[in-house]
């Protein structure tokens, strides 16, 4: 990218650089890895929107991680789950109409509105609640709600699901899962839009659009989208315990593997067994999906594969060992 630099009055090349960045959030000082576009010829720096807009994210999103905080697409998980639009959910909280726009939107959330949300996350504790606080929906709203909310209960595979994912993967936001806990629903709209994008997708080159991808938004945002961690393999990331992953999705019929054979190898490809749903990923994660498609596109298993072999993270990691989300910032695609 070239831009016209002040301090050497003509158009430049310009780079990009990481460096260490304070911001004030809600009165406190909080440090992130910023990416800054500099003049390759005397360093003065640019502004640069897109740049700015992330550093702002990570900063917001570096307070919420230190302070216990939900994220905003953790508080639209909540509200959506019971079917409610922005506005009924408000009422149903006692909280101004606007609120929930905001904290949806990026505003930090006050402790005492998150204690109330976290509470509400559990279909359980959500019925304690309508039992027990005067509801400012109509009778018709709150029947829905409550018809939900047994039914969320009820549900064995809702049950199943939890019960089965907790025992395989973390569910405490680390380093190690890009400070998200695993979000199976996004993992599988994750797998869904690489899958209908592609006109044939291995196994193994989806593996590394999905590492690609998490990665990348970790990097410009500070939190990954799928929560999953990705193991050092032979042939390059992969999502740890992906074969109980694959075999969860196959079994829920959202997507499956199929062996096929071209002149004597063995293909696993890819198949979905349903549309993209809309509404899971965001739209920041799906302009970040759609990057990675066009970066990697042509490229076949072995390229890819050979390609994440030159990332820092893998290089600084063992075989079997998880690849910390730390390793982001050194990835660059362009």
């Amino acid at each position: 990218m070239r831009k016209y630099c002040e301090e050497c009055k003509k158009e430049v090349e310009t780079k990009v650089v990481t460096k260490k960045e304070t911001y004030d959030v809600c009165g406190e000082a909080i440090e992130v890895d910023a990416q800054v576009l500099i003049c390759e010829e005397c360093g003065e720096e640019f502004y640069y929107e897109e740049f700015d807009n992330a550093t702002l994210i990570q900063a917001y999103n570096e307070y919420r991680r230190k302070h216990k905080l939900l994220f905003p697409e953790e508080i639209k998980k909540i509200r959506e789950q019971y079917g409610l639009s922005q506005r009924s959910f408000a009422k149903l909280l006692n909280w101004g109409d606007k609120t929930i726009c905001r904290y949806e939107n990026g505003s930090i959330q006050d402790k005492a509105h998150n204690s109330l949300l976290l509470f509400l996350r559990r279909p359980e504790n959500m019925k304690t609640y309508l039992a027990e606080n005067e509801i400012l929906l109509d009778e018709k709203q709150k029947k829905k709600l409550m018809n939900i909310v047994e039914k969320l209960g009820k549900d064995s595979e809702y049950q199943l699901g939890i019960r089965f994912f907790g025992a395989f993967f973390s569910g405490t936001p680390c380093e190690e899962n890009g400070f998200k806990g695993f979000d199976y629903e996004k993992f599988c709209a994750m797998v869904l839009f690489f899958a209908h994008k592609s006109t044939e997708l291995l196994k193994t080159k989806l593996m590394k659009l999905l590492n690609y991808s998490d990665m990348v938004f970790y990097k410009e945002n500070g939190i990954s989208i799928s929560g999953l961690k990705y193991v050092h393999f032979p042939y390059g990331p992969v999502p740890d315990n992906f074969d109980m992953l694959f075999g969860r999705m196959a079994a829920d019929h959202i997507a499956h593997i199929e062996v096929c054979y071209d002149n004597g190898y063995e293909k696993h490809q890819v198949i979905p067994e349903c549309d993209a749903p809309e509404g899971i990923l965001s739209d920041a994660e799906l302009k970040v999906l759609e990057r990675i498609y066009e970066k990697f596109k042509n490229f076949g298993s072995a390229d890819i594969s050979d390609y994440s072999h030159k990332e820092k993270g893998y290089n600084a990691t063992k075989q079997g060992e998880i690849i910390s989300y730390v390793y982001a910032k050194d990835i660059q695609l362009d």
